[in-house]
């Protein structure tokens, strides 16, 4: 049993109604993650976002749920919402995840839009958030009305929405321990924050890659001195940051030298991006804003899935210590910092690798430079358990009925943390992890945007699931 094919309508009138106006004005709201805002609370964007969301929320809960906003002192808020069950096994649970806080707004939005400037245009609403992962609230609380509507059962949903996950979810464990008794155990975990390689169907994701992030800082000068005449005696702090990070990456391929940092590829994922790369061919790399005439770092697009996705990649997200062009004198600059970005398989212990990365940078600094690494977060990537025949089958049927495609398995080459977290926590759950960040959406850069048709899609596809696990034998 599932929603009835009116449910359609239902939804798409709820998402006009009401979900895009309170989108919007979610959108609106510059709630940054702490890492990008240190004095969130006193600029009280991150309470306003979640009294916005509240309020949709509490307009909209099915009869007999109830709604806390959750604070523990000095951390970022959580709604907390307890839907009680309708149907299946009186001890069961599903848990369903997403987060409100944002990132930083990026340079390079199309003229008259911006990352607190919400635009709709056509079927696509621009702006910080939309996406990832404002929506996430909305279409839970539709797919569960969904069911009420039609009188569908469904089992005891509990919706976690947190504020911390753009800064690593450092919240969110000490939350989660807070709410173990009210949570309980879930058989079943939804997250709605990951990502789609196309909008024509249902996208499950089958792993995340881990992120170690920090700061290498190289320091030779106590003042900047006239490059005619210091260059050639003393050297460069950008010639020994790019010295030292050649330690870490192949600056050539790309590729990240040590071989601590890779993993073994179980042969499920590699067929799994097998199929993927057949779904998407080129697509994997030209859904990125590239300009004509680049190419990709090679031409096969399962391998392409697979860097994304299951081997580590070193970015350069930040930099201090370079003035502006127009303000670039002949100068020998004192130091350069640089903000690293390391993305690590799944599988791989973040902790040591980011103790490791630390370890390489700051080894025998050439010409006894002062380098320093200052780790921010270690996250450790995630794959998931089998996936149980109901469930596949479930979200086989979901994309079917509710987009005309069958549904296709990926790997994503960003981080949840909390699916980690949850993994452990839980070793019995199944995890269905999905969402709308498909090609050209952009998360985290300019012209991020919410593919409203897919929004729709899969809120229905997470009624139907939800559905067949009050079913499953």
């Amino acid at each position: 049993m599932h929603v009835a094919d009116s449910a359609t309508q239902w939804v798409a009138d709820s998402f006009q109604k009401t979900i895009v106006p309170t989108l919007t004005e979610y959108i609106r709201i510059p709630n940054k993650s702490p890492m990008f805002d240190p004095l969130w609370q006193e600029h009280g964007h991150m309470d306003r976002a979640v009294e916005l969301l509240v309020g949709w929320a509490n307009a909209h809960l099915p009869d007999g749920a109830t709604l806390e906003v959750v604070r523990l002192a000095g951390r970022t808020p959580v709604i907390f919402i307890d839907v009680p069950a309708t149907g299946g096994k009186a001890d069961d649970a599903i848990l369903l995840y997403g987060h409100l806080d944002k990132q930083p707004e990026m340079e390079g939005w199309s003229e008259g839009m911006g990352p607190w400037t919400p635009v709709l245009q056509g079927e696509r609403l621009y702006g910080r958030g939309g996406a990832d992962d404002g929506y996430a609230i909305f279409a839970s609380l539709t797919a569960l009305g969904a069911l009420r509507r039609d009188k569908v059962a469904h089992a005891r949903c509990v919706i976690l929405i947190e504020a911390c996950e753009e800064s690593g979810s450092g919240d969110l464990p000490a939350y989660v321990d807070h709410l173990a008794p009210r949570i309980g155990t879930p058989s079943l975990v939804v997250c709605l924050d990951s990502g789609c390689g196309n909008y024509d169907q249902l996208w499950s994701t089958t792993s995340l890659r881990g992120i170690v992030t920090g700061t290498l800082e190289v320091e030779l000068l106590r003042e900047g001195i006239h490059s005619g005449d210091g260059s050639g005696i003393v050297a460069s702090s950008f010639r020994v940051v790019r010295n030292l990070l050649d330690r870490l990456e192949d600056s050539a391929t790309g590729m990240i030298r040590p071989s601590d940092f890779t993993v073994t590829i179980p042969r499920e994922r590699i067929l799994q991006a097998a199929r993927a790369a057949e779904v998407l061919g080129d697509d994997v790399w030209r859904k990125f804003p590239i300009h004509d005439g680049v190419q990709p770092v090679i031409a096969d697009p399962a391998e392409l899935i697979l860097n994304r996705t299951w081997r580590p990649a070193l970015a350069i997200t930040g930099a201090d210590g370079l003035p502006p062009i127009a303000n670039a004198g002949n100068v020998l600059r004192p130091r350069t910092r640089l903000k690293l970005s390391l993305r690590v398989p799944p599988r791989l212990d973040a902790t040591a690798a980011a103790e490791r990365v630390k370890a390489l940078l700051e080894r025998d600094p050439p010409y006894g430079a002062k380098v320093r690494v200052q780790l921010d977060v270690a996250n450790a990537g995630w794959d998931a358990p089998p996936l149980s025949p109901w469930l596949e089958q479930a979200i086989d049927r979901a994309s079917l009925r509710h987009f005309g495609k069958p549904s296709v398995m990926i790997g994503e080459g960003g981080s949840i943390p909390f699916m980690g977290m949850l993994g452990e926590k839980f070793p019995q759950a199944q995890f269905c992890i999905t969402g709308v960040l498909g090609p050209g959406s952009n998360a985290h850069g300019p012209n991020e945007f919410l593919d409203l048709p897919t929004a729709r899609r899969l809120t229905l596809c997470v009624a139907d699931i939800i559905a067949e696990h009050a079913q499953r034998a």
